[in-house]
């Protein structure tokens, strides 16, 4: 403890249990600490409870008697993430703006303003571990997968570099369940013990997002198809309303009637096509390789060389138990991702992220 006393740290309140906690066990550690609601996002046509999450914010500070601001951020959020999101769909990507929050708010403005004003650090309720690395001396820290599997967000944190991870803190990521979460909060009495997780868009909330975007993309109607195979000929099946809506993988909101379910395998925009599978042709969405860019490496031991690979574990979505692969440098700063075997639903402009056991080594944007 005698090396956190008088600290300063801004920690990233929600109005949510887990950024709660966090404070809580960073002021228990006698860090001197301030909480920050970030106020994000306000758009009266997509209205989200920011008011009663910034307020529950306060009331846990005003519970653990530590100071409280407000830091707005609107504007730099519409153009950061939601600008980018809607850029995304409509060149038929599938964004991943949880991911591009973490890079550009929390750990872009939010990070920079709070070192800015002398923080040492900066503190957030993400469930991960900063682990001081002993292997190497080509880094100071790695990130490492929580404790609690089922709640892990190291996936969303893969762009991160080592001078943002040494002013960082997670003091919920060695915390093993949220039931322990929820138990500490209870006994510290805080007023949001029993509040529900947040679901949705980071700082949106659960929006709709094929309304959202709807003014943004094209909305071309064309057929949507099954896929063919050994002694299956492809059938209409329906109509769509625009590819840009749909994503690879997707099973609810496809728009098919009568027998299913039917899972998007792939968008085909040079005839305007949607090619669905049946339950009965699920290898139609598998894939055993991947190409991406826009890589980031937070553990400089596993830069792969252009000649040769490396073994590593991949996840192309968060809660996917990471899939052993080789990972290997092409031309042009691009990756390739060889899996051990197939995996479903790769989707263009989502992100994978790589890992060697627990730890988080970077990762990247498929293309």
């Amino acid at each position: 403890m005698s090396n956190s006393v008088d600290r300063k740290v801004y920690i990233g309140m929600s109005g949510g249990v887990d950024s709660s906690v966090a404070a809580l066990l960073l002021k228990n550690e006698g860090y001197n600490v301030t909480g920050v609601f970030m106020k994000n996002w306000s758009d009266p046509a997509w209205p989200c409870p920011w008011e009663e999450d910034r307020a529950d914010a306060m009331r846990v500070c005003l519970k653990l008697g530590i100071p409280f601001e407000t830091w707005d951020f609107t504007k730099e959020y519409k153009e950061k993430v939601v600008d980018y999101m809607i850029r995304e769909y409509a060149a038929g990507r599938t964004p991943n703006p949880d991911v591009m929050c973490n890079k550009e708010i929390k750990f872009g403005l939010f990070f920079n303003k709070a070192i800015e004003l002398g923080a040492d650090f900066i503190a957030t309720g993400h469930y991960v571990r900063k682990i001081k690395n002993q292997k190497s001396n080509l880094k100071n820290y790695v990130l490492a997968r929580a404790r609690y599997l089922d709640k892990d967000q190291s996936y969303f944190l893969w762009t991160l570099k080592q001078g943002q991870i040494e002013k960082c803190l997670f003091p919920i990521g060695e915390i093993e369940s949220k039931a322990e979460v929820r138990k500490i909060a209870e006994g510290a009495s805080l007023p949001t013990a029993g509040k529900k997780d947040s679901q949705g868009i980071c700082f949106m909330g659960p929006v709709d997002i094929k309304e959202f975007i709807k003014p943004f993309v094209k909305k071309e109607i064309g057929d949507i198809v099954t896929t063919s195979g050994p002694g299956r000929a492809s059938q209409k099946v329906g109509t769509h309303g625009g590819l840009d809506f749909y994503t690879i993988g997707q099973r609810k909101g496809v728009g098919i009637g009568g027998t299913g379910p039917y899972y998007v395998a792939k968008k085909d925009y040079e005839t305007n096509t949607l090619i669905v599978s049946p339950v009965t042709d699920m290898q139609s969405l598998e894939s055993k390789s991947l190409t991406a860019s826009d890589i980031n490496f937070i553990d400089e031991r596993f830069v792969p060389s252009a000649a040769e690979g490396i073994q590593i574990q991949a996840s192309i979505r968060y809660r996917q138990e990471p899939v052993s692969a080789v990972l290997s440098k092409l031309e042009n700063n691009k990756y390739k991702v060889e899996f051990e075997k197939p995996v479903r639903a790769v989707s263009s402009g989502q992100s994978v992220v790589f890992y060697n056991g627990d730890e988080m080594l970077g990762g990247g944007v498929i293309e």
